[in-house]
């Protein structure tokens, strides 16, 4: 109920402001007359290149586009052909180019490169359509070619403008007027954020010469979007779709903020949408010493350079959000100019004062939401400090997997407990695996890194977890002494066991402790404790497994009254669409428990097999 009024208030305070649903022109009543208007204005570019000249790390990122640009010159504009059911990545690729091109041409006033983007657009206008049954191609197009339009107006011959105006109007944004192109219009995840972004960028872009249709678009937007950030972002920032997905549909929406809020004057207090700003904690947290995310749910390891997290910084004057990403300032092998929209960066961070930013305070972080998770260390400054991520949630939310109540570990520099994290969708899509459905009993669940079996969780009896069980974290501390999350697993585990709980725990800065606490009902079940790791695995005794990697070692020690049988798994999937998982091993072990019983099993991480004190979870405190 709450977040019905939530968003609710903020449709209805738009309504005020624009005449929501209408072709109304008060919207437009603030828009900035000349172009450039979208993100940058005519002139902002002297407090970039003052930044440029101010920070040697502004000055390789913008000597990197530059560079990137020139290797741009010379060859063709992107094709119209598709992967699978998707033009993406030509979109992606259409945006990198675009922007990229734009920032180097207001940047230097060099012809060459208005000229190439140019080049770019007047291809794709000729597309002869940009793939609309999937809108997010024609999203990231639609963007591309309005900063395109944008920031290149006054340099483009009228032939060139109408043109590539006529393509963002009848190949971007009347489509997605069509009742079978718009279904993102009530999404709640990814797709509305870029869509009504991509969408917002081109009408923003034609505005003056498509009055009623550009305000018709933005009242649109202005009150759908919220429909994705309330239940994405509420109430502490977590981001349900995980690492990878917080790169792109929180990069969007934060572009479609700051294109709003240049271009009109207002950001309609989307900005102000519960956890919507808690969020760069989110993401920070995430990645530990090891440089590595935690990676549930369909997601990646890592995303270099976030521009979101230099606006997140900005907003909320709060420069320690960025003291991950000024490392990767510094780190010059990384190839930045892969990222489609790193000038944002320069854009938001013109104002980034690098010398501000400290470390974190606080080396814990907890977000409910409809992905909740626990993220604690041991220190931001020490690459071989210890690092725990303890995911729950349900299966259930979009991209997610079967991994409730898995966790990553990492310490002496290196991942000892990890996540495959996704497989690539076309690669599924291709053998005809039913991807997308998330019932119980749906093919999405076969899939060999997407359930239970591939994770670092409980199994009970070879059985899949409950596909609408919901977990969340319990209750947590952030004592120097004993950081911890307890979650209470037994919903995900319906019909299986009674109940299931789960607490994690770095002990003083030395051992990380996993505590389950499982109870039977009427039958009798087999567990499997299951850890899925990259190091290479020696079963020591029967209660010790040492694990090596790159030269260090960790030992996973067991403690149980249960008897259990230490194995370990083959990660090589059973069927011919999974992907090859090289280098990587499950270890664990499986016991059978009696009906009616309740029983207690603790893990321990540590440089040596002298084990801490553990207390039942309901103790801890």
């Amino acid at each position: 109920m709450k977040k019905f009024f939530v968003l609710l208030g903020i449709v209805l305070s738009f309504h005020a402001i624009s005449g929501f649903g209408q072709s109304n022109p008060d919207v437009l009543k603030s828009l900035n007359a000349e172009h450039p208007r979208l993100l940058l204005l005519k002139g902002e570019e002297q407090a970039v290149l003052s930044q440029i000249r101010k920070h040697p790390e502004w000055d390789a990122i913008h000597k990197e586009i530059l560079a990137e640009c020139d290797k741009m010159l010379d060859i063709a504009p992107v094709e119209r052909i598709k992967i699978g059911k998707r033009l993406l990545d030509k979109s992606r690729e259409c945006l990198r180019r675009v922007f990229q091109l734009s920032y180097a041409y207001r940047t230097t006033k060099d012809e060459k490169y208005l000229r190439r983007a140019e080049k770019e657009m007047l291809a794709v206008a000729a597309f002869e359509d940009w793939n609309p049954t999937h809108f997010l191609d024609v999203a990231e197009m639609t963007m591309a070619m309005a900063i395109g339009y944008d920031w290149l107006f006054d340099g483009l011959s009228e032939e060139s403008r109408g043109k590539i105006r006529e393509a963002i109007v009848k190949k971007g944004i009347e489509p997605s007027n069509e009742k079978r192109y718009s279904n993102f219009l009530n999404a709640e995840h990814n797709w509305n954020q870029v869509c009504n972004a991509g969408i917002t960028f081109g009408a923003l872009a034609v505005a003056e010469s498509e009055p009623e249709l550009a305000a018709k678009m933005i009242s649109r937007a202005v009150a759908s979007i919220p429909k994705a950030m309330v239940p994405s972002y509420e109430p502490d920032g977590t981001y349900p779709e995980g690492f990878s997905y917080w790169g792109y549909g929180t990069s969007f929406n934060v572009l479609f903020i700051s294109a709003v809020e240049k271009a009109l004057g207002t950001d309609f207090g989307l900005a102000q949408s519960p956890g919507f700003l808690k969020t760069g904690g989110f993401f920070q947290n995430l990645v530990g010493p090891s440089g590595l995310a935690h990676n549930w749910g369909d997601s990646g390891l890592k995303e270099g350079l976030s521009p979101a997290m230099f606006w997140y910084a900005e907003k909320t004057g709060d420069p320690s959000l960025l003291w991950t990403q000024k490392k990767l300032l510094s780190d010059r092998s990384a190839n930045n100019v892969r990222n489609r929209i790193l000038p944002a960066l320069l854009v938001w961070g013109a104002k980034t004062d690098l010398d501000a930013v400290k470390p974190p305070a606080k080396k814990q972080w907890v977000g409910q939401g409809p992905s909740p998770v626990a993220l604690m260390r041991t220190s931001w400054e020490d690459p071989n400090a210890i690092f725990v991520g303890v995911k729950t949630g349900s299966p259930s939310v979009n991209h997610a997997h079967m991994d409730v109540g898995s966790f990553v570990i990492d310490a002496q520099g290196e991942r000892w407990a990890m996540d495959f994290g996704m497989q690539d969708y076309n690669s599924l899509e291709s053998k005809g695996v039913d991807l997308w459905n998330r019932t119980q009993n749906s093919q999405r669940w076969e899939v060999f890194r997407l359930n239970n079996f591939a994770h670092n969780t409980l199994t009970f009896d070879g059985q899949l977890m409950n596909a609408k069980g919901y977990a969340k974290i319990d209750s947590w501390s952030d004592d120097k002494s004993a950081m911890w999350a307890i979650t209470d697993l037994s919903d995900m585990y319906k019909g299986q066991v009674a109940a299931a709980k789960r607490g994690i725990a770095i002990r003083d800065g030395q051992s990380v402790v996993i505590r389950d606490e499982v109870k039977t009902g009427e039958k009798a079940a087999k567990m499997r404790w299951n850890l899925l790791t990259p190091a290479t695995v020696k079963i020591v005794d029967g209660k010790t497994v040492e694990l090596s990697r790159n030269g260090k070692k960790m030992l996973l020690v067991f403690d149980t009254k249960s008897e259990i049988e230490i194995k370990t798994w083959s990660t090589t999937p059973g069927h011919d669409y999974d992907a090859p998982n090289p280098d990587t091993q499950f270890v664990g072990f499986e016991v059978s428990l009696p009906a009616n019983s309740s029983t207690s099993f603790n893990a321990v991480f540590a440089p040596s097999n002298k084990l801490p004190k553990i207390k039942p979870l309901a103790d801890w405190k």
